[in-house]
């Protein structure tokens, strides 16, 4: 069931954007050499907006907006909010416009949540995100025997920064992940991922991106465990705030936040 909420239409008490999502850790053994891979989504987005015809492709991990299933309990906590757009409401993707003042409650509401994920009112899985990101990156039906997953934590960003959400470009915007880690057991599905990163270049996604009715394209981009961990324990603190160009692809700060043993100071672990 689609959950309904106040009427859009912001007031001067609604200017906080709240977004929960999920990111997923998806790793693969390679099938030639076993060496333990991460997979990455890579994302090709036209923003004309921005600038005539410039696409951007930014690789990040795997996950989604959070839906929320009941609408009434947060409602009964925090009083008046609405969606940050005519899509989130629809979905029930748990992106959310609050007063700034119940942002404590909000994030200690999803926490209790999180932590509870029998009868949640909110997704509290990566399944759903998952199988639509693989048929969009891969155009493959992700079958529940093809992976193991486990929940590994969640990461909260409690300070403000402009979202580049095409619904809410530049919007304060705080966050929080419930972060998954995702085990390929499949590998033809993991062969298929080495294909998809080898041979849909960026430029390829590009051209396919201006070509495309929704100006997007998908694809996987794969990168050695080991060694893009070590990359990021190379970077400053301070660059881990920030996206990252890692061997000509350009990583999305929330790759960091994946990972184990890797600090990114906007991001607090709970």
């Amino acid at each position: 069931m689609t959950p309904k909420a106040s009427n859009i239409g912001a007031t001067d008490e609604l200017s906080l954007r709240v977004s929960v999502a999920t990111l997923v850790r998806v790793l693969f053994d390679h099938p030639q050499n076993r060496e333990l891979m991460l997979a990455l989504e890579r994302k090709a987005t036209l923003l004309e907006e921005l600038r005539q015809g410039f696409v951007q492709v930014k690789s990040q991990p795997f996950g989604g907006a959070t839906r929320i299933y009941d609408l009434e309990p947060l409602q009964t906590l925090i009083g008046n909010f609405h969606f940050d757009s005519e899509e989130s409401r629809a979905e029930g993707d748990f992106r959310l416009i609050i007063r700034p003042s119940a942002w404590e409650a909000v994030r200690e509401f999803c926490l209790e949540q999180f932590k509870n994920a029998t009868g949640s009112i909110l997704e509290c899985d990566p399944r759903r995100e998952l199988t639509e990101e693989f048929t969009e990156a891969l155009g493959i039906d992700l079958k529940p025997d093809q992976y193991t997953y486990r929940a590994v934590g969640t990461i909260v960003e409690d300070y403000p920064s402009a979202t580049e959400n095409a619904h809410a470009r530049g919007q304060p915007t705080v966050r929080l992940y419930h972060i998954f880690e995702a085990r390929i057991l499949d590998s033809a599905l993991s062969a298929a991922m080495l294909a998809s990163s080898e041979t849909s270049s960026d430029q390829h996604l590009r051209e396919l991106t201006r070509k495309s009715p929704t100006g997007r394209a998908n694809a996987v981009l794969t990168l050695p465990l080991q060694q893009i961990t070590a990359f990021y324990e190379q970077t400053t603190l301070e660059e881990r705030n920030n996206p990252v160009s890692f061997q000509s692809h350009l990583l999305d700060e929330s790759v960091a936040a994946v990972l184990e043993n890797v600090t990114v100071p906007k991001y607090r672990r709970s």
